[in-house]
């Protein structure tokens, strides 16, 4: 069985390009192809693509132009955060603070710091997904020179405290890095309301070409390159500039500002049929993350007793796309490191699955799949062993429980 139309449920990994991005960037793949660092005919335009679409990223975070640095992805925009200031304040310290649960782009960025000398503090969360406010004010010493926490989760959608993190930072006199990848687009991000110093940002997941992201760096704060070159990006990312990227993570960020509000209505509308509707139908399902402090679009579900493997490749050849945890660790065998960490078990964590849907996301697309997946469910489960218990506990249950109304 087929579905006839595809669905797409993995917007957390990467959306499509929308029509007008696709526009905008066209003239500076064929015609306006100059380098913009020519003084020339040919380098005016893209110089003046490029001036126009910082201006729009800035007036999407609330910052000004010489705080801005076009990079490739929001992965280089932690890492040139991350190293940037671990590098340029060394010699105040090397102590840096992070969370258990932050993408792999951060966290692996403080593993490389730690061979380099410099030590990480890893903070817990909660079962909900969230850290102790007390725990990272604790956590703060004499040497302490960055802590860098996610803004959204991207494996369950939740929503760090982050304008907290920021005053305990600013009060601490430490920098403050937070990767808001997920949260751009879903959103308002406002940095000075943040009190962060570094803010990355990724073009594909806010309906933006591949091979573009930003990264806010607040006046003031010393970051040291990662990549040496010319005066691009004053002097600190050399490269000549993706000028098609930038364009189109410009007015990406434009239309963001545009339908924010309207999309998340729909996508929370969204949400909440999809998990009511496989609670209601499907047992022994749990909801990964918080209730409400979680972004609009980004449905988390553990179904016990099966791989999350399998429920993805049923889904996939019904043409429903999912994922279970982060596209960048999905060919890995381990369980997320998110859901353990929130103190799930290994299986717990191997049978989760994440819908995260988008701005074509329908209310046709959710009952299809509400539809389809308890049938997907019960006959993985009945090839489970661990099921095959539930199953035979159950009955004894029923048997007590009717003995006993009838006694």
């Amino acid at each position: 069985e087929v579905f006839l139309k595809k669905i797409y449920f993995d917007h957390n990994a990467t959306t499509p390009v929308v029509d007008e991005v696709f526009e905008a960037m066209l003239p500076y793949l064929k015609d306006e192809w100059g380098n913009p660092s020519s003084i020339h005919w040919a380098g005016r335009g893209p110089r003046k693509a490029i001036d126009d679409a910082r201006e729009k990223v800035c007036a999407f975070l609330n910052c000004v132009p010489v705080e801005l640095i076009f990079t490739s992805s929001g992965s280089e925009s932690d890492n040139l955060a991350i190293k940037g200031t671990a590098f340029a304040k060394k010699a105040k310290g090397n102590h840096i603070i992070t969370t258990k649960v932050e993408h792999p782009a951060v966290l692996n960025t403080c593993k490389y710091l730690e061979r380099e000398g410099f030590e990480v503090t890893y903070l817990d969360v909660d079962s909900y997904g969230l850290i102790s406010l007390d725990e990272l004010k604790n956590a703060i010493t004499a040497k302490t020179i960055l802590i860098t926490i996610m803004y959204v989760n991207n494996e369950t959608g939740v929503i760090m405290p982050v304008e907290e993190i920021g005053k305990i930072a600013e009060e601490a006199g430490v920098t403050f890095h937070t990767d808001a990848v997920q949260a751009a687009g879903k959103l308002k991000i406002d940095v000075k309301n943040l009190r962060c110093d570094l803010l990355s940002i990724s073009g594909h997941k806010l309906y933006g070409p591949k091979g573009v992201g930003a990264l806010y760096v607040k006046r003031g704060a010393r970051i040291t390159p990662l990549i040496h070159g010319g005066h691009h990006e004053r002097n600190r990312r050399g490269g000549t500039e993706n000028v098609p990227g930038i364009v189109g993570l410009g007015k990406a960020c434009d239309i963001a500002t545009r339908d924010m509000d309207k999309e998340n209505a729909h996508l929370l509308n969204l949400r909440a049929r999809i998990e009511k509707g496989l609670m209601e139908r499907i047992t022994h399902v749990r909801l990964n993350g918080h209730p409400e402090k979680r972004v609009a679009n980004t449905a988390n579900i553990s179904f016990e007793f099966i791989e999350g493997e399998s429920l993805l490749l049923n889904l996939d050849m019904l043409g429903v796309a999912a994922s279970s945890g982060s596209a960048c660790t999905s060919g890995s065998l381990e369980p997320s490191h998110v859901l353990t960490s929130m103190g799930l078990k290994p299986e717990q964590s191997h049978g989760s699955v994440r819908f995260s849907m988008g701005r074509t996301s329908t209310i046709e697309d959710v009952d299809l799949i509400i539809e389809k997946m308890p049938a997907i469910v019960a006959r993985l489960r009945s090839m489970s062993p661990l099921w095959s218990d539930i199953e035979k506990k159950g009955v004894e249950l029923e048997l007590n429980v009717k003995t006993k109304t009838c006694g």
